[in-house]
């Protein structure tokens, strides 16, 4: 085992025990995030955004890292988020708290996975059609925020924390 693959193993898994601790697998917190009543599980996403917006920028600022995003094309965000939305809402489940509620015991989260499995296999086998198609769409290039706004990312981040702050607060005076 890589020393990467042995990382991964350890963030993986702390990753696990925090979306358990956080009680973000339950089933009630996800019906309830689709009914936009308990905000529990954007809580832990934002938050965990922020942790990693601040970590990646951190380790690209070192050299550590180097940032390459994927080119920003519309036909895979729109028919992507679709997928992922529409399975989210069905299954009650995405790719990281399935395999969460997995580990806890909770059997039925099989069938989320297998279907992600099956959704997978499904796009790599309809690749080349989706080429000539949805990902022929419009292709804004490997563009992020920095680049569209020409300013460093560390005026950004403080701007994004703020933005999450408020909304802490302001779901907790809504009691969500």
């Amino acid at each position: 085992m890589s020393f990467e693959q042995i990382l991964g193993l350890i963030t993986g898994t702390a990753f696990g025990f925090l979306l358990q601790k956080g009680r973000v697998l339950r089933f009630e917190k996800q019906v309830g995030a689709m009914l936009l009543k308990d905000m529990t599980i954007f809580k832990f996403m934002l938050s965990a955004i922020l942790v990693g917006m601040v970590g990646i920028q951190l380790l690209a600022g070192t050299g550590i890292i180097v940032l390459s995003h994927k080119a920003m094309n519309m036909g895979a965000v729109l028919v992507g988020g679709g997928l992922f939305g529409c399975g989210w809402a069905v299954m009650g489940f995405c790719p990281g708290t399935s395999i969460g509620a997995l580990g806890e015991g909770r059997w039925h989260a099989v069938f989320a996975i297998a279907g992600m499995v099956v959704g997978a296999a499904l796009y790599a086998e309809l690749y080349p059609l989706f080429k000539s198609t949805v990902l022929a769409w419009k292709d804004f290039g490997k563009i992020g925020l920095v680049e569209v706004l020409h300013i460093s990312p560390w005026l950004i981040v403080p701007v994004f924390g703020a933005g999450i702050l408020w909304m802490f607060v302001w779901f907790e005076r809504k009691n969500l």
